[in-house]
């Protein structure tokens, strides 16, 4: 291909990468984005297929790819896409790295000039520095996600901590910079070392500013990370003079960075901290309660009765939800309501699940309607004169000690399930959520207890409504 032809491909799939991004920002218009994206992604591998020399390391290595990548997808549980979505981030990561080290290794192969210039060791450092972090940061991510706390304390779902913690990540953090501009004024065939320093430094202060990071704060962390992931793609794009892995990676780091703030505000965190891998070291320092509480429990026959005379119901979805695989159910629940004339509504907290959306995407797969679903803020307001607050397997997301001063989670943005006039909480057992603290909610006078399986309760609840 011709360099104009090339850079016209790249264009248009850098056009259906923003189509992509603009679609998923709608659930109306999702599967629409995802064509997009798909096919963005298959031009910018069709370009890249006609311009390399190795064509046959390149189908390779794609079909191997697909392969994997296909066996994954058709394996992995909805209650397993947080850490898979870890897992991905830190690929992205590792490629930037790999990619950094052949460019530094020989740059006329990447039509980078021997020595490298200034401007392009620049790029280099930023892009592995972030890449290394993204890389090790995802995997402790998925560890926590995935509850290896017992393999490993680096995985603990609890916040990991010690004494002057900050401080050493200042000096790792200076330390690798300082390496970063030993590497920028090597002289020819003495980078490597600094580089290598570097690199392992980064490598090091990815899992540093995740381990404080507890598992209550994990949505926040994958969109963090994702924003990292983008901007290490995008930084090796400026070394190799690729404009269409600078757009892609510009993308996905500006996105996860707005997603990030999002969330953050969800969680009452700051977003700088966030950044910094600063925040969520003091989470978990209050445990949940283990005195005796008295709580009224009932049967999927109670709830049934009570849904079946309400006016109102507003069904907020957790991760319960997503463990039981509980969606079709509450669906078909729902349309029995809506027969009987009952208002039913779905209350999404930005943060509820394991991962941004993840509730979303749950609902989507049982095709409830999009108009019964509504955020926290539009919804918030209409549980004051709401007959039935129906709480299935959330627990933090409606936790009222996020409005008591002192608690881990004060400030965090609840759902205020506490103020309808019935409550109706299902959960396996009285264990506390992700955050490690008790929630009083439960224990209220208007509130009715269902414990079981969020899905086996919700079906017999269908069998009780007439």
């Amino acid at each position: 291909m011709s360099p104009n032809q090339v850079a016209l491909s790249y264009l248009a799939a850098s056009v259906l990468f923003i189509l992509a991004l603009k679609g998923l920002s709608n659930p109306l218009t999702a599967r629409r984005g995802n064509r997009f994206g798909i096919a963005g992604m298959t031009l910018a591998v069709l370009t890249t297929l006609a311009i390399t020399q190795r064509i046959d390391l390149t189908i390779g290595a794609l079909a191997l790819g697909g392969i994997v990548g296909w066996i994954v997808a058709k394996r992995v549980q909805m209650t397993q896409m947080p850490e898979l979505v870890a897992a991905m981030h830190s690929l992205v990561g590792l490629a930037a790295v790999l990619i950094a080290i052949a460019v530094v290794n020989n740059p006329s192969a990447f039509s980078v000039p021997d020595p490298i210039p200034a401007g392009n060791r620049v790029e280099l450092f930023i892009g592995t520095f972030v890449g290394a972090m993204t890389f090790s940061g995802s995997v402790i991510a998925f560890g926590k996600l995935a509850g290896l706390g017992k393999v490993s304390r680096l995985f603990s779902s609890a916040p990991v901590v010690f004494k002057g913690q900050h401080i050493v990540n200042l000096v790792l953090a200076i330390t690798m910079f300082g390496f970063g501009i030993a590497f920028f004024f090597a002289a020819p065939g003495t980078h490597w070392p600094p580089f290598i320093v570097m690199t392992t430094i980064a490598f090091v202060l990815g899992v540093l500013i995740i381990i404080p990071i507890g598992g209550a704060d994990m949505p926040v962390v994958i969109s963090m990370l994702n924003s990292y992931s983008g901007w290490a793609a995008s930084g090796i794009g400026f070394s190799l003079n690729n404009p269409l892995l600078i757009v892609a990676g510009s993308l996905v780091g500006s996105s996860g960075a707005i997603l990030s703030y999002i969330m953050c505000k969800a969680m009452n965190r700051s977003f700088f901290s966030v950044i910094l891998g600063g925040f969520g070291s003091a989470e978990g320092a209050t445990s949940a309660e283990t005195q005796q509480k008295t709580v009224k429990s009932g049967s999927p026959d109670d709830v049934a009765f009570l849904l079946g005379n309400a006016e109102s119901v507003i069904i907020i979805p957790g991760y319960g939800l997503a463990v039981a695989r509980a969606q079709h159910a509450v669906k078909e629940m729902a349309h029995k309501l809506a027969a009987k004339g009952v208002n039913v509504r779905y209350a999404i907290h930005p943060v509820a699940g394991r991962m941004p959306g993840h509730m979303n995407v749950l609902l989507a797969e049982a095709e409830v309607p999009y108009d019964q679903v509504q955020e926290m803020e539009d919804i918030n307001g209409d549980f004051g004169s709401t007959d039935i607050a129906f709480v299935l397997g959330a627990n933090d997301v409606v936790n009222p000690l996020a409005e008591e001063k002192g608690s881990p989670i004060y400030g965090m943005p609840i759902l205020e399930a506490h103020k309808a006039r019935t409550v109706i909480v299902n959960k396996r057992s009285m264990a506390s959520g992700y955050a490690g603290i008790d929630n009083p909610l439960f224990y209220m006078d208007r509130t009715m207890m269902v414990f079981g399986d969020a899905k086996k309760v919700v079906e017999d609840i269908v069998k009780a409504i007439e």
